[in-house]
């Protein structure tokens, strides 16, 4: 009589995961192009005014902020906001799932 092995996965692993990250780069680069977009729209279609910019550069651990125009700190508290909702899920998507047995 032939034993047979059994390969089990542990009980937290996912075998599609490949998939779930195309999925995400998918939909995060799909609303990129949707952004760059409506910018571009609006650029066209607004008559006059002033401009504002603002944006975080992480070089390691470090961020540099940086903006100009008449409503830059609106700009840098926005990129500020994003850029702490980006490291939060990225921890959240890095934490392995604890299993539980019953």
């Amino acid at each position: 009589m032939m034993q047979t092995r059994e390969t089990s996965k542990p009980a937290g692993e996912e075998p599609n995961m490949p998939r779930k990250f195309l999925t995400i780069f998918i939909v995060g680069f799909s609303t990129m192009i949707v952004g760059l977009i409506l910018v571009a729209v609006a650029a066209m279609v607004s008559q006059g005014g002033s401009t504002s910019s603002g944006g975080i550069i992480f070089i390691g651990p470090i961020p540099i902020v940086f903006g100009a125009g008449p409503e830059a700190q609106w700009m840098i508290l926005f990129a500020t906001i994003l850029a702490v909702l980006t490291v939060i899920m990225l921890l959240m998507l890095r934490r392995k799932p604890s299993s539980t047995r019953v």
